[in-house]
């Protein structure tokens, strides 16, 4: 068996992860599912209701790391390049210069992604999927690391453009935050009373730190059973009679690396079936599309995604699962 990381690997993502709940209050699985994505080298779509604290969630991942955030508030009139940047002529230096938009931070919340067009969609999409953008011909790389959470309220779909399935699987994960429970909704009028509360907390790790805790998640060991229970998932998923569109390869690659950060996570440097069936329904959800007769029928993905892997027959032996 390999060695385990350092204790302060595993320290630091647990005050990553207190110092995120200080302001996101009673949401620590959907905390830790995020920094999975984070470190994964992923992106989320958080599907989810107004004023539950999406925004909260990626400003506080941001001052965690001391990352530059961006903003992007998405509306039917804004432009590809109002996301990029473009080049502007200055006439002192008879040139023209770059002035970088939006997309030039580390950390970006992309707020209703569904209110803009298919057109500037795609530009923050090929940026996801490229880790670089293109303007004027030329071809900047964007920072690394480079996270995307993108919104989009589930109610409201008037004047609104639906992100199709070839731009949703760009997205490691879907995930939504919910209501809090009455006790919780209790502690956060308490603490955000006439304050700001994720204006106070303090990074707790640095740039550095992060990139070190995302390569460390590439040596994360995959067993072979672990890669065929991985592909036996995926597989049932494009042979199943109400799915219409199955998983596709960079989804299977999406449960493997997200299995990678949730094994990082559990302070283990392999992957076990458990982490698999952890990840899997929010790699998966956003990918797979339900035929006519399921729709008829009101099945729900998540039932189907539930049934499949109930159904996948699990390593037997965990002897490979290590070295």
């Amino acid at each position: 068996m390999k060695e385990l990381k350092s204790d302060e690997t595993f320290q630091l993502i647990e005050e990553m992860i207190d110092n995120i709940e200080k302001v996101v209050i009673g949401k620590r699985e959907t905390i830790k599912l995020t920094i999975m994505a984070l470190l994964a080298g992923g992106h989320v779509l958080l599907e989810d209701i107004p004023g539950v604290g999406k925004t909260m969630l990626v400003r506080a991942i941001a001052k965690s790391v001391g990352a530059v955030f961006k903003r992007i508030q998405f509306t039917p009139d804004l432009l590809p390049s109002d996301l990029t940047g473009m080049s502007i002529y200055n006439q002192k230096e008879s040139q023209f210069e770059f002035r970088p938009g939006p997309l030039m931070g580390n950390i970006v919340l992309a707020d209703e992604i569904n209110r803009t067009s298919p057109k500037t969609q795609s530009a923050l999409l090929e940026g996801m999927a490229e880790g670089h953008i293109t303007v004027d011909g030329e071809t900047r790389n964007l920072p690394d690391p480079f996270f995307v959470l993108a919104t989009q309220n589930p109610i409201e779909y008037e004047g609104t453009y639906t992100l199709p399935e070839a731009q949703l699987d760009r997205f490691l994960m879907k995930l939504s935050i919910g209501y809090p429970s009455p006790e919780d909704e209790l502690e956060i009028l308490s603490r955000m009373i006439g304050k700001e509360p994720v204006n106070e907390i303090e990074a707790v790790m640095t740039m550095d730190q992060l990139k070190d805790l995302i390569k460390q998640v590439e040596t994360i060991y995959v067993s072979e059973s672990i890669k065929k229970y991985i592909v036996s998932i995926v597989t049932a998923t494009r042979n199943h009679p109400l799915i219409r569109l199955g998983i596709s390869p960079r989804g299977t690659l999406g449960i493997l690396k997200a299995g990678q950060a949730c094994a990082l996570l559990e302070q283990r440097d392999f992957i076990v079936p458990d982490d698999v069936k952890k990840i899997a329904p929010y790699v998966m959800g956003h990918r797979i599309v339900l035929n006519p007769e399921a729709s008829y029928s009101r099945t729900r993905i998540e039932d189907i995604i539930t049934e499949i892997i109930e159904q996948v027959k699990i390593p037997v032996s965990a002897r490979d699962s290590v070295k």
